[in-house]
């Protein structure tokens, strides 16, 4: 697997992962787009800025990065980034399928930004997509957003697909979301082609305000599964300054960003393969990398998990967060 590759590396910050959805496309749902990104949000503006993100990510120890379908230009960017950097070969390069972009590179576009379909026709026309801007780059290749009633944990003809390219040796996963996480998880690991495990990889969210699908991660864990965490920062309700007070008083005590804490929280689960950041500046990046400095007591991390909200009231905050 692609991973071992991870595996193998020394730099403290290996485990953390660089994700492109808040600069490969004008509109996010992340809290502060609006100071973080260029005023003029052009395609040219913003791949300067996923260039800087990704050359200071590599300079600092990061080797995986994870794009998607659905993030604008992101893979455009990235291959072109790969292209410029011929010597960069020790990255682990993620993308997902199943989400086509539709915001026109606006972020007031009316109705959906992304729609999601998983259907063996949208995965090869996403795959064709995805291959004739990364090439022979892509080792992961993941459904993107799967919920327990997504056809990707039932159709055998999709299965069958998914197959075939892991058979060319592209590792095949699959990211989770909503507050039905554990049971997607639960069911992926039950999908298997010719009696063997199609996922080997699970992409979920998770932080300190967001727990429930920890045990079910920890399973995949244990089945072989490569964990990756995404929105440990929870669109930015876990950064500064939107940071509750608990989180705020911690991050004080360790002298580093609440985002450092948050993240270095996710960093100490044994099952965690990697943490993403999602900066979108490199300065966000840079402290975003200072959780694999972070060393919490028992204390401190007791407060921190008395955040913990109820899956629903989180996602249905999540919800209601603006496209900015």
């Amino acid at each position: 697997m692609p991973f071992a590759r991870l595996a193998a590396a020394t730099t403290p910050t290996a485990h953390l992962g660089l994700g492109l959805a808040a600069v490969g496309r004008p509109g996010y749902i992340t809290l502060g787009r609006d100071t973080d990104l260029p005023h003029a949000r052009t395609v040219e503006a913003l791949r300067d800025r996923t260039f800087e993100l990704l050359d200071a990510a590599y300079a600092s120890g990061v080797r995986y990065i994870d794009a998607a379908r659905s993030y604008g230009r992101s893979e455009e960017f990235l291959g072109d980034w790969l292209t410029a950097r011929p010597d960069v070969r020790d990255v682990v390069i993620g993308s997902k399928w199943g989400y086509t972009y539709t915001a026109d590179w606006r972020t007031d576009a009316e109705g959906p930004h992304e729609v999601k379909d998983h259907s063996p026709a949208a995965y090869d026309r996403q795959r064709a997509e995805t291959a004739e801007l990364l090439g022979d780059r892509l080792d992961l290749y993941q459904v993107h957003s799967v919920t327990p009633g997504s056809p990707a944990l039932t159709d055998k003809e999709l299965h069958a697909r998914l197959a075939a390219l892991a058979a060319e040796g592209v590792t095949v996963g699959l990211s989770v979301s909503g507050p039905e996480q554990a049971a997607a998880i639960r069911a992926a690991l039950e999908v298997t082609v010719d009696g063997e495990p199609l996922f080997r990889t699970v992409q979920a969210t998770y932080n300190i305000l967001e727990t429930s699908a920890g045990p079910a991660l920890a399973e995949a864990h244990d089945a072989g599964l490569t964990v990756l965490v995404k929105e440990g920062l929870a669109n930015g309700r876990l950064a500064d300054p939107y940071a509750p007070t608990a989180l705020r008083e911690v991050a004080e005590e360790t002298g580093l960003g609440c985002d450092a804490v948050a993240l270095a929280v996710l960093l100490a689960e044994p099952w965690a393969g990697v943490v993403l950041s999602g900066a979108a500046t490199s300065a966000q990046l840079v402290s975003n990398l200072h959780a694999a400095a972070v060393d919490l007591d028992a204390g401190q991390v007791e407060r921190l998990v008395g955040l913990v909200q109820d899956p629903a009231a989180y996602w249905e905050g999540r919800a209601r967060l603006p496209w900015n």
